[in-house]
Protein backbone atom coordinates (compact mmCIF):
# COMPACT_ATOMS: atom_id res chain seq x y z
CA UNK A 1 0.00 0.00 0.00
CA UNK A 2 1.29 3.64 -0.49
CA UNK A 3 1.42 6.05 2.31
CA UNK A 4 -0.02 9.76 2.00
CA UNK A 5 2.22 12.37 1.27
CA UNK A 6 1.43 14.59 4.15
CA UNK A 7 1.73 12.74 7.48
CA UNK A 8 0.36 14.96 10.47
CA UNK A 9 1.09 13.77 14.49
CA UNK A 10 -1.67 14.31 17.01
CA UNK A 11 -1.80 13.82 20.71
CA UNK A 12 -5.48 12.38 21.27
CA UNK A 13 -8.26 11.19 19.19
CA UNK A 14 -9.85 14.26 20.13
CA UNK A 15 -8.07 15.89 17.13
CA UNK A 16 -8.74 13.02 14.69
CA UNK A 17 -12.35 13.97 15.13
CA UNK A 18 -11.60 17.52 14.21
CA UNK A 19 -9.42 17.20 11.29
CA UNK A 20 -10.29 13.71 9.43
CA UNK A 21 -13.02 14.95 8.03
CA UNK A 22 -10.58 17.61 5.82
CA UNK A 23 -9.23 14.57 3.68
CA UNK A 24 -6.59 13.81 5.84
CA UNK A 25 -5.55 10.12 4.78
CA UNK A 26 -2.69 9.18 7.06
CA UNK A 27 -1.90 9.95 10.61
CA UNK A 28 -0.09 8.95 14.10
CA UNK A 29 -1.48 9.16 17.55
CA UNK A 30 1.32 10.13 19.81
CA UNK A 31 -0.48 9.71 23.34
CA UNK A 32 2.21 10.30 26.18
CA UNK A 33 -0.24 9.79 28.73
CA UNK A 34 1.07 7.67 31.41
CA UNK A 35 -2.12 5.63 32.24
CA UNK A 36 -2.54 2.81 30.06
CA UNK A 37 -5.94 2.50 30.45
CA UNK A 38 -6.37 6.04 29.18
CA UNK A 39 -4.11 5.70 26.51
CA UNK A 40 -5.65 2.11 25.36
CA UNK A 41 -9.33 3.63 25.61
CA UNK A 42 -8.62 6.34 23.59
CA UNK A 43 -6.91 4.46 20.86
CA UNK A 44 -9.71 2.02 20.41
CA UNK A 45 -11.50 5.63 19.84
CA UNK A 46 -8.96 6.50 17.71
CA UNK A 47 -9.20 3.30 15.54
CA UNK A 48 -12.34 3.29 15.25
CA UNK A 49 -12.45 7.01 13.82
CA UNK A 50 -10.29 6.33 11.11
CA UNK A 51 -11.34 3.25 10.07
CA UNK A 52 -14.89 4.63 9.24
CA UNK A 53 -12.93 7.35 7.35
CA UNK A 54 -10.52 4.75 5.58
CA UNK A 55 -7.38 6.40 7.14
CA UNK A 56 -4.29 4.81 7.88
CA UNK A 57 -3.67 5.19 12.07
CA UNK A 58 -0.10 4.43 12.96
CA UNK A 59 0.39 3.86 16.94
CA UNK A 60 3.29 5.71 18.53
CA UNK A 61 5.26 3.86 20.41
CA UNK A 62 2.54 1.93 22.13
CA UNK A 63 3.38 -1.65 20.62
CA UNK A 64 1.61 -4.09 22.97
CA UNK A 65 -1.93 -1.97 23.05
CA UNK A 66 -1.35 -2.15 18.94
CA UNK A 67 -1.19 -5.71 18.99
CA UNK A 68 -3.93 -6.17 21.39
CA UNK A 69 -6.05 -3.42 19.67
CA UNK A 70 -5.36 -5.08 16.37
CA UNK A 71 -3.80 -1.66 14.58
CA UNK A 72 -1.92 -1.64 11.25
CA UNK A 73 1.02 0.30 12.15
CA UNK A 74 3.30 1.12 14.59
CA UNK A 75 5.97 3.99 14.85
CA UNK A 76 9.00 3.74 17.29
CA UNK A 77 11.55 5.71 18.48
CA UNK A 78 15.30 4.14 18.92
CA UNK A 79 15.11 4.26 22.40
CA UNK A 80 11.64 2.33 21.60
CA UNK A 81 13.23 -0.23 20.03
CA UNK A 82 15.08 -1.13 23.26
CA UNK A 83 12.89 -2.57 25.01
CA UNK A 84 10.28 -3.42 22.31
CA UNK A 85 9.91 -7.00 20.24
CA UNK A 86 9.89 -6.49 17.01
CA UNK A 87 9.66 -10.00 16.26
CA UNK A 88 6.08 -10.37 18.10
CA UNK A 89 4.98 -6.71 16.45
CA UNK A 90 6.06 -8.32 12.88
CA UNK A 91 4.39 -11.50 13.67
CA UNK A 92 0.95 -10.03 14.49
CA UNK A 93 0.99 -8.50 10.97
CA UNK A 94 1.63 -4.64 12.73
CA UNK A 95 3.82 -2.60 9.88
CA UNK A 96 6.22 -0.69 11.67
CA UNK A 97 8.12 2.81 10.91
CA UNK A 98 11.07 3.84 12.50
CA UNK A 99 12.67 7.33 13.76
CA UNK A 100 16.63 7.99 12.58
CA UNK A 101 19.18 10.56 13.41
CA UNK A 102 22.45 9.62 12.68
CA UNK A 103 24.21 6.95 10.77
CA UNK A 104 23.86 4.45 13.14
CA UNK A 105 20.26 4.63 14.15
CA UNK A 106 19.97 4.26 10.23
CA UNK A 107 21.67 1.23 10.00
CA UNK A 108 20.04 0.05 13.29
CA UNK A 109 16.94 0.66 11.50
CA UNK A 110 17.50 -1.07 8.51
CA UNK A 111 18.17 -4.30 10.53
CA UNK A 112 14.88 -4.61 11.45
CA UNK A 113 13.69 -4.19 7.81
CA UNK A 114 10.56 -1.33 8.97
CA UNK A 115 7.88 0.03 6.59
CA UNK A 116 9.30 3.13 6.56
CA UNK A 117 12.13 5.35 7.99
CA UNK A 118 11.73 8.58 9.31
CA UNK A 119 14.72 11.74 9.41
CA UNK A 120 14.63 14.23 11.67
CA UNK A 121 14.65 16.83 12.71
CA UNK A 122 15.19 18.13 9.20
CA UNK A 123 14.45 21.82 10.61
CA UNK A 124 14.68 23.13 14.40
CA UNK A 125 11.84 22.07 16.40
CA UNK A 126 9.55 23.15 19.33
CA UNK A 127 7.60 20.11 19.82
CA UNK A 128 10.65 18.52 21.88
CA UNK A 129 14.25 18.66 23.32
CA UNK A 130 16.68 16.71 20.93
CA UNK A 131 20.56 16.06 21.17
CA UNK A 132 20.27 16.19 17.34
CA UNK A 133 20.97 19.68 15.47
CA UNK A 134 18.70 19.91 12.56
CA UNK A 135 19.32 17.69 9.90
CA UNK A 136 18.79 19.59 6.85
CA UNK A 137 17.52 18.62 3.50
CA UNK A 138 21.21 17.42 2.41
CA UNK A 139 21.14 14.70 4.94
CA UNK A 140 17.72 13.87 3.98
CA UNK A 141 18.28 13.73 0.05
CA UNK A 142 21.35 11.26 1.42
CA UNK A 143 18.80 8.87 3.24
CA UNK A 144 16.75 8.86 0.50
CA UNK A 145 20.09 7.46 -1.53
CA UNK A 146 20.86 4.80 1.66
CA UNK A 147 16.87 3.83 1.83
CA UNK A 148 16.98 2.61 -1.56
CA UNK A 149 12.74 1.92 -2.40
CA UNK A 150 11.61 2.38 1.44
CA UNK A 151 9.39 5.22 1.81
CA UNK A 152 11.26 8.09 3.83
CA UNK A 153 9.98 10.27 6.04
CA UNK A 154 10.84 14.12 6.89
CA UNK A 155 9.75 14.96 10.43
CA UNK A 156 10.99 18.01 12.62
CA UNK A 157 10.29 21.91 12.48
CA UNK A 158 7.84 21.48 8.96
CA UNK A 159 5.73 24.29 7.73
CA UNK A 160 3.41 23.80 4.33
CA UNK A 161 6.18 26.56 3.16
CA UNK A 162 9.10 24.13 3.83
CA UNK A 163 7.19 20.98 2.70
CA UNK A 164 7.92 20.76 -0.94
CA UNK A 165 11.72 21.30 -0.15
CA UNK A 166 11.65 18.01 1.16
CA UNK A 167 9.80 15.99 -1.37
CA UNK A 168 12.33 17.80 -4.08
CA UNK A 169 15.28 16.06 -2.28
CA UNK A 170 13.87 12.71 -2.05
CA UNK A 171 11.36 12.63 1.21
CA UNK A 172 7.73 10.16 0.09
CA UNK A 173 6.47 11.64 3.19
CA UNK A 174 6.16 14.67 5.15
CA UNK A 175 5.09 15.01 8.90
CA UNK A 176 3.74 17.85 10.71
CA UNK A 177 2.76 18.32 14.41
CA UNK A 178 3.20 21.78 15.71
CA UNK A 179 2.42 23.44 12.47
CA UNK A 180 -1.14 22.26 12.68
CA UNK A 181 -1.86 21.99 16.48
CA UNK A 182 -0.31 25.34 17.55
CA UNK A 183 -2.06 27.09 14.59
CA UNK A 184 -4.61 29.54 15.33
CA UNK A 185 -6.86 27.46 12.67
CA UNK A 186 -5.87 24.01 13.02
CA UNK A 187 -8.87 22.69 10.34
CA UNK A 188 -7.03 25.91 7.51
CA UNK A 189 -3.92 24.18 7.82
CA UNK A 190 -4.84 21.08 7.50
CA UNK A 191 -6.85 22.31 4.14
CA UNK A 192 -3.31 24.04 3.10
CA UNK A 193 -1.78 20.67 3.74
CA UNK A 194 -3.61 19.19 2.20
CA UNK A 195 -3.35 21.15 -1.57
CA UNK A 196 0.26 21.18 -1.01
CA UNK A 197 0.75 17.88 -1.01
CA UNK A 198 -1.92 16.31 -3.14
Amino acid sequence: MTLDRFYPIVDHSDWLERLLPRGIKLVQLRNKDTDVDAVRADLARAQLLCREQGVTLVVNDHWKLAIELGCDWVHLGQEDLDDADVAAIKAAGVKLGLSTHDEDELERALSFDPDYVALGPIYPTILKKMKWEQQGLAKLSEWRARVGDLPLVAIGGFSVERAQGAFEVGADIVSAVTDITLHENPELRVDQWLEATR
